[in-house]
């Protein structure tokens, strides 16, 4: 059982920064941040293994977000500048429990299995 608990959301002039956490409890291989605004899907963000390795990341964030984790903290990352209004969504931290032996992790919502409760961030244009 894997137990997830995001912090950091806010609100945010554009152009700003904030940075989410997620700590976690309990066994997994790798870890995504997922976004949804309102009236749209979930989106895929920003994964990474709690191994190191490859990171991923949406192309609407590349160059701009970065997640990192601190193994001794359970915690990782999601390191969000120059934040635009079409960021403004509740984040979500979710785990994947089951090992994997791709050079990167899932993009793929479904692959994840437990998730956090999810952390507003508003973009203020």
């Amino acid at each position: 059982q894997v137990q997830l608990v995001e912090s950091g959301g806010g609100l945010v002039q554009a152009g700003g920064s904030l940075r989410l956490a997620c700590a976690a409890s309990g066994r997994s291989f790798s870890m995504g941040w997922f976004r949804q605004a309102p009236g749209k899907e979930r989106e895929f963000v920003a994964a990474m293994y709690w191994s190191g390795g490859n990171r991923v990341y949406a192309d609407s964030v590349k160059g701009r977000f970065t997640i990192s984790r601190d193994n001794a903290k359970n915690t990782v990352y999601l390191q969000m500048n120059s934040l635009k209004p079409e960021d403004t969504a509740v984040y979500y931290c979710a785990a994947d429990s089951k090992p994997s032996w791709e050079a990167a992790p899932s993009t793929d919502a479904n692959r994840y299995d437990y998730w956090g409760q999810g952390t507003q961030v508003t973009v203020d244009s």
